[in-house]
């Protein structure tokens, strides 16, 4: 099964929703505001991907942080602990597909490659 990790009002999700419903792609939807950060998850990503892509560095919410604390992320050990604090830093979204790989934003074109 693939899910959908994110944020329901954010325009990136809703657009890979939308795609995924076109698609036909069967998922389930893991909303971060409701249901958290999934640490096990979390730890997958940032193995996969890495901090790099994984912190949106160009959202409100980073944007918003103290430069103290944008500065302290420097690896994925302190990226995960900003993650799992702040939600709303994960670029979204965060999909793990049924076959097991995960992708980080939304890419129609490289999606198509992944259905």
């Amino acid at each position: 099964m693939t899910t959908l990790y994110g944020i329901p009002n954010c325009d990136t999700v809703k657009k890979a929703r939308t795609w995924l419903a076109e698609h036909g792609v069967e998922h389930s939807f893991h909303d971060f505001k409701k249901q958290g950060v999934p640490e096990a998850a979390l730890d997958r990503w940032l193995t996969a991907a890495g901090h790099e892509t994984l912190v949106n560095r160009k959202g409100t919410t980073w944007r918003g942080l103290d430069e103290a604390t944008r500065a302290a992320v420097v690896d994925n050990a302190s990226a995960r602990a900003l993650l799992l604090q702040h939600a709303s830093v994960i670029k979204r979204p965060v999909v793990e597909w049924a076959d097991g790989s995960i992708t980080v934003g939304f890419d129609a074109a490289d999606w198509q490659d992944l259905v």
